[in-house]
């Protein structure tokens, strides 16, 4: 039947669950929320019936609460197990009822053993339901417990025990020769594997050979990834570098976050002038997209929408998560679009590499592993203040504060909350801070 209802064949989402109970206590049929799901019924019977959720809400007798026989309150046999002669107690109090009674009949529901299959929608309430074991569907514990299936489906080697001993008495003994995992997989072809799952077996221990057996692998330190990468690709059409390249700008705005030392969420966000060299960072308490949006109303708020649209014309930045949401940044809190945002290619920082050179400045004075969580506003405007008072070669020999000076106007550095450090005093360690505190 699937095959005449016009949908696709994804995984059920969370929602689609929530619909599914609400029906359910509604009392709707498979096929009706099959049909506005465009799913087929056996795809709803199935999700019901293997995510519902077992519990037990029974009273039973007075003095036996494990009775489950449908004759338990009318029925009056005494000494049906024939094992005490004398034995005058009603057998529906003796825990032994169930499973010696020849006339042992247990209560059944419909609801449970057919369509629905579940106590959802049902018109006795529970305190009145003598039903022992109960049945319940529930949206967010069935969409955890399919979860869970799904990453254990995908979790450990799609491989039998037999197999994999198999090879790895061919591959361990090789490594203990000092043969590399490329070496053995071109020589064994018979194998059916690559080298990365030779690596991947390897540090998942289920091989004899372990990767101190390897002769490089110890020596090499794991890389240390600071950013998680934009999950959504679709955020990149038309705001590729490709697209950034074709406007053929001589001046944009390049921006980036610094990060705090582990155990620290404060980070930086940093903002570099291309033609006046011009350095800001402003203080975030998390590094998230909605830190990233309140620093963009707030810079809004300060200078107007149109002296932003000036300055913030097109920004260049990279992939991390922080800038996932373009949109958002774009436009203000008017709903005007106040900026263009372009993205870097993967791993090409280079593209923004005046950034990158004044990130170099900022760590002399707040090397790698410093905690960021005894900084202020006011210590991040003094560090920038320090920076842009130190002339370029690029430059010529000026400061970026004097050139912003001229091109930008003092009231908007003023705004920036920057002002022109003595050139005797510029200060670019670790010392600027401590002697401020």
């Amino acid at each position: 039947m699937s095959k005449y209802i016009p949908g696709n064949q994804k995984h059920l989402t969370l929602d689609d669950r929530i619909y599914i109970q609400n029906e359910l206590s509604k009392g709707t049929s498979f096929k009706d929320i099959a049909r506005f799901l465009c799913k087929d019924p056996t795809t709803i019977s199935k999700e019901v019936k293997a995510h519902r959720l077992s519990d037990w809400y029974h009273k039973g007798t007075f003095y036996n609460a494990k009775n489950f026989c449908v004759h338990r309150y009318h029925c009056k046999k005494t000494n049906a197990c024939g094992k005490i002669l004398l034995c005058g107690i009603k057998c529906t109090s003796c825990p032994t009822c169930n499973q010696t009674c020849p006339d042992f009949e247990k209560e059944r529901c419909s609801r449970l053993d057919k369509a629905p299959y579940v106590c959802n929608g049902c018109d006795k309430q529970i305190s009145h339901c003598t039903i022992a074991h109960k049945y319940t569907y529930n949206a967010r514990f069935a969409d955890r417990k399919y979860r869970e299936c799904l990453k254990e489906s995908r979790s450990g080697i799609s491989m039998t025990r037999q197999d994999l001993h198999q090879k790895d008495r061919i591959i361990s003994p090789l490594i203990e020769q000092g043969q590399s995992p490329y070496q053995i997989i071109t020589n064994h072809p018979e194998l059916k594997l690559s080298v990365r799952s030779v690596y991947t077996y390897l540090d998942m221990g289920i091989l004899t050979a372990r990767n101190i057996d390897l002769k490089r692998k110890v020596k090499f330190k794991p890389r240390k990834v600071h950013k998680t990468q934009i999950s959504d690709r679709r955020v990149f059409q038309n705001r590729t570098y490709a697209d950034f390249q074709q406007l053929e700008l001589s001046s944009f705005v390049e921006m980036d976050t610094v990060h705090s030392a582990s155990g620290s969420s404060k980070t930086l966000l940093t903002f570099f002038f291309t033609r006046e060299k011009l350095f800001l960072a402003f203080l975030m308490n998390r590094n998230t997209e909605g830190a990233v949006r309140l620093i963009f109303d707030r810079l809004e708020k300060r200078f107007g929408t149109y002296d932003f649209q000036t300055l913030f014309e097109y920004i260049l930045t990279d992939r991390g998560s922080e800038f996932g949401d373009p949109e958002s940044l774009e436009t203000g809190f008017t709903g005007i679009q106040r900026t263009s945002i372009y993205y870097c290619d993967p791993m090409r920082s280079g593209q923004k590499g005046g950034l990158e050179q004044a990130h170099t400045m900022l760590r002399m004075i707040l090397p790698k592993k410093t905690n960021f969580e005894f900084l202020t506003q006011w210590d991040v405007n003094l560090i920038v203040s320090h920076i842009n008072s130190t002339p370029r070669e690029s430059l010529q020999g000026r400061t970026p504060y004097d050139v912003a000076l001229e091109t930008l106007g003092e009231e908007t550095l003023k705004a920036f909350q920057l002002r022109r450090i003595a050139p005797d005093e510029v200060n670019l360690t670790p010392k600027l801070i401590r002697f401020t505190r």
